[in-house]
């Protein structure tokens, strides 16, 4: 029997598979499910039908103001909603806003939240020290409400270690999430359509693919590529948008670095592709955030068996997961000489590159679609 005398709202400028996951998952649970959001992005699982939606502005790849204005916006129309339509609901924030979840400290709604982009702490990559206002006061707000939150979600131990800075550690709950991908699907190179449409059946590709901001810090693979330009079999692929594409490629061509591809973000349709093209996935983020996060894709190359390089600080949740499941290696950016010879050894030694394969097939098992269960038992405090 699903729960009738309780509503919940899911709140998310711009929903992805993630959110429709707990959205259905929730489905399940209460008669009553309800979204606040600019836009859905589908990829594999359908919405249920049953949850209604309420549409604000959509989220825009906007930088600077832009992007602060955006996330304002969608605050202020999201706290009108909570007061008026949503006034009985329960809350469930998710990602974006980024600081969304600090409206429950005015709200009076049994208000949750899930957490796996901590700040201030990003804000670090600006250079915000945390003597800034700014970093201060969102600070001394994240305490205010986490302590008042209902449930406190997070993705994995070390950014739990995190938001202990804020809260309470008991008060926070650990779950993984999980992979756009369920099965390994990757395509074999000779039927790849993307290889050939880019003419790379013979090249070792080590890929980064997603976006290219400030926490990214993807010109490390372009440090990382001039230093390998003898090795013409290997190429650096990188796919993706954002406010550092345009200089890197720039310095690129500038530097002639004939080893470094660009790309645009690929369809939907070709993302199986474009992924299952790659030999080595690069997951890069900046030391000073890297910490606080954990970008989606490293799920998605476990699900497809790609064995993993991670730049980011040696205290990350991605280092964690390196550690644990054998099926990658994580660097500092500064250890270039060593992610060469992790490239290298990668390319030539297929026993090697078999075991951190079958590694990181078998770490996808623990990032499956069930995940999304853990969370509403967990909300419900029901024991699986």
């Amino acid at each position: 029997m699903r729960i009738k005398d309780r509503k919940i709202v899911i709140l998310n400028q711009a929903i992805n598979y993630l959110t429709i996951g707990l959205a259905n998952e929730f489905a399940e649970k209460f008669e009553n499910v309800a979204l606040i959001t600019g836009g859905i992005h589908v990829q594999g699982e359908e919405l249920n039908k049953n949850i209604k939606i309420t549409y604000i502005h959509k989220w825009k790849e906007n930088h600077g103001i832009g992007k602060a204005i955006n996330y304002v916006k969608a605050l202020l129309f999201m706290w009108y909603l909570l007061m008026t339509k949503y006034r009985k609901h329960e809350v469930f924030f998710v990602s974006v806003p980024p600081m969304g979840y600090l409206l429950n400290i005015i709200l009076p709604h049994r208000f949750s939240m899930l957490i796996w982009d901590v700040y201030p702490d990003v804000f670090k990559i600006t250079g915000m020290k945390t003597s800034h206002p700014v970093y201060k006061i969102w600070g001394y707000l994240n305490k205010k409400s986490f302590k008042k939150a209902f449930r406190l979600f997070t993705i994995g131990d070390i950014v739990s270690d995190l938001l202990a800075s804020y809260v309470s550690k008991e008060k926070i709950i650990s779950t993984p999430i999980w992979s756009i991908f369920q099965e390994n699907s990757k395509i074999e190179k000779r039927n790849n359509p993307f290889l050939k449409e880019h003419n790379l059946g013979d090249k070792f590709i080590v890929q980064y693919s997603g976006n290219i901001g400030l926490t990214h810090n993807v010109e490390v693979l372009v440090d990382i590529a001039k230093e390998m330009t003898q090795y013409p079999s290997i190429l650096f692929q990188i796919i993706g948008r954002g406010p550092r594409k345009s200089k890197l490629e720039e310095r690129v061509k500038a530097e002639r670095i004939p080893n470094c591809q660009f790309l645009p973000f690929q369809s939907d349709e070709m993302f199986p592709y474009s992924l299952s093209a790659a030999d080595v996935g690069v997951v890069i983020l900046d030391e000073l955030t890297s910490k606080g996060s954990v970008p989606s894709k490293s799920y998605n190359l476990m699900s497809y068996g790609i064995p993993s390089l991670y730049i980011a600080s040696l205290d990350s949740e991605l280092k964690n997961y390196a550690d644990k499941y054998k099926h990658a290696k994580c660097f500092s950016k500064n250890d270039l000489s060593n992610v060469k010879n992790y490239i290298l050894e990668l390319s030539e030694n297929k026993q090697l590159y078999k075991q951190l394969s079958v590694n990181s097939e078998a770490a996808s098992k623990y990032f499956k679609r069930d995940n999304a269960s853990k969370f509403i038992h967990h909300y419900l405090n029901e024991r699986k």
